[in-house]
């Protein structure tokens, strides 16, 4: 998409701090951390959300996922992390193209959710 962020950071004409990349993914730091590790990763190939994912898609969200614990690792958080996917607006998902959360560090990241 033309005017997607995440698809101009792919193309390199948005700079972002790359911690992995290869032929079919992208990871690089968040611009504003919620914690000591925050990374992005995205499929290089546009997909709007996971709720416009098809059959196709299984290989690249296998592959975001596999690289997690490497990247976490990598990043400084080897004691664990969590992995967070936004999806539409009830799930807050901010910009239109498929990304993936890994957040960690040396401390626990607190509560999954607060009760309502």
């Amino acid at each position: 998409m033309s005017d997607c962020l995440f698809c101009k950071i792919v193309e390199g004409k948005i700079p972002a701090s790359k911690v992995y990349e290869d032929e079919d993914i992208l990871a690089f730091k968040d611009i504003h951390p919620a914690r000591p590790v925050h990374i992005l990763v995205i499929p290089k190939r546009h997909i709007t959300s996971l709720s416009t994912v098809a059959p196709e898609d299984a290989a690249v969200l296998g592959k975001m996922l596999v690289k997690a614990n490497e990247i976490a690792v990598a990043q400084g958080s080897p004691d664990g992390f969590r992995v967070i996917i936004n999806t539409g607006r009830v799930g807050q998902q901010e910009v239109p193209h498929l990304h993936m959360h890994i957040v960690g560090g040396p401390d626990p990241v607190g509560p999954m959710l607060k009760r309502i």
